[in-house]
């Protein structure tokens, strides 16, 4: 195959699988896996890349981390803590929908800062699911604004999003890099969007007096049906994300945590192999590597670093103008392509035109312009970052299904919003008040 048609078909078939996953004409897990297997069948892509590649095949740290976490949080829904936590909330919001939609948004972008936005929404969608059942309200614009919120307020740490930890390991960026540039806007979009969320899911709040009034008279600790476990269980836990927390100290990859974490997990509860492997996500799985092996093809035939050395290379010497493109193009990229190949492909190139900046400030601008480009690209699309593709399995399995274009819908205005926020943010912190 010539090096130019292999581009070509790549897009192509890349193409028509987000056409078909978009209109949800097939399943998605067939497409992912048809169009992988026939990227790889007519040479876009081949099985030591697939398998072994860190940049051009399935990202096995992503997977591992969700499997680990799945097991973890299947096992910790049997406490009955989850049930807990849905009463609570609909308690202290008083069953009022857009006060529910703060709080439960609150805890989210709290929360994913310190955690991976994965294992946060992990974490919080059980409770919306059950809030929003025992208040009789549709869950799907408050699991929507979760996971919206997961990837803005991911942006403000190291770990927080996964584009940050290959940009941080590329560009030697510390923890307290990010807080000191990342964590001031992250809060600034994070107020916005909690405003722009009283409109944008407006027609979506119902409220029910008599369900509400029900839920005010339980008691939110009647659903745990074992205290000993629940404590045991949260011991793990806590330990679980205190290990995320420092990760990078002991250079233990967050896959490693949450496996080990599962496993002792399991140990400590006691419960059977068929009780917590039920409560795996397997499809979404599966889909993963179908979505990492066709990024993939991308990245091995060139489509991502040329269409990034392209527009690097038309902003010539204005780093300005570089900084720009890499915020707009990085949130356009991302939208469409998961933001972790997506930020492991790109990296390389920020870099070098990092090292060509006439001095470490300006180069640094255009690392931070790049990460947040990626990080709030994950919005822009149902599949465009690892939380919202999670969100989606977990819905449908509670049969509160989510259509690709549902989420996209409020995504697309979240990402054009908070990134012009941020090349504004850009433009002052690194080009004006300099």
């Amino acid at each position: 195959m010539t090096e130019m048609l292999a581009p070509i078909l790549a897009i192509a078939i890349f193409a028509v699988a987000f056409f078909f996953i978009a209109t949800e004409k097939f399943n998605r897990v067939a497409v992912v896996l048809v169009a992988g297997g026939l990227m790889a069948a007519i040479g876009l892509t081949n099985a030591e890349n697939i398998f072994y590649s860190h940049h051009a095949g399935i990202d096995w740290g992503v997977i591992f981390l969700l499997l680990g976490m799945m097991v973890i949080v299947g096992i910790i829904k049997q406490t009955g803590i989850f049930e807990a936590l849905g009463i609570w909330a609909a308690q202290k919001s008083k069953g009022k929908p857009y006060r529910l939609l703060v709080l439960l948004m609150v805890i989210t972008a709290v929360a994913s800062p310190f955690l991976d936005n994965v294992t946060t929404i992990m974490l919080v969608a059980p409770v919306t699911l059950s809030v929003c059942r025992r208040l009789d309200i549709p869950a799907a614009p408050y699991l929507i604004a979760e996971v919206l919120a997961s990837n803005i307020g991911g942006a403000a740490t190291l770990i927080g999003d996964p584009p940050n930890i290959i940009i941080a390991s590329r560009a030697n960026l510390t923890f307290m890099d990010f807080i000191y540039h990342m964590t001031p806007i992250v809060i600034v979009m994070f107020v916005l969007f909690v405003l722009m969320a009283r409109f944008m899911f407006r027609k979506s709040f119902v409220y029910h007096p008599e369900r509400v009034n029900l839920v005010m008279e339980m008691d939110a600790s009647a659903p745990i049906r074992d205290k000993k476990l629940l404590y045991r269980c949260l011991g793990v836990l806590l330990l679980v994300m205190i290990a995320f927390s420092v990760h990078h100290v002991f250079h233990m990859d967050p896959a490693i945590v949450a496996l080990l974490g599962a496993g002792v997990m399991v140990m400590v509860a006691g419960v059977r192999t068929s009780e917590y492997l039920a409560e795996v996500e397997w499809a979404t799985l599966v889909f993963f590597m179908g979505l990492f092996v066709m990024v993939g093809s991308l990245v091995h035939t060139g489509v991502i670093e040329h269409i990034g050395s392209w527009a690097i290379n038309a902003v010539g010497d204005n780093y300005f103008a570089a900084a720009t493109s890499l915020v707009f193009g990085s949130a356009i990229l991302g939208a469409f392509f998961d933001n972790i190949p997506y930020a492991a492909t790109m990296a390389p190139i920020v870099e070098g035109l990092a090292a060509g900046a006439p001095d470490p400030a300006t180069g640094q601008s255009l690392w931070w312009a790049f990460a947040l480009g990626a990080d709030l690209g994950g919005n822009g699309t149902a599949l465009a970052a690892s939380a919202n593709v999670v969100m989606l399995g977990i819905a449908a399995r509670a049969n509160e299904p989510i259509s690709f274009w549902k989420f996209t819908k409020y995504g697309i205005v979240t990402t054009i919003v908070t990134t012009i926020v941020a090349w504004i943010y850009v433009w002052l912190r690194y080009f004006v008040w300099v």
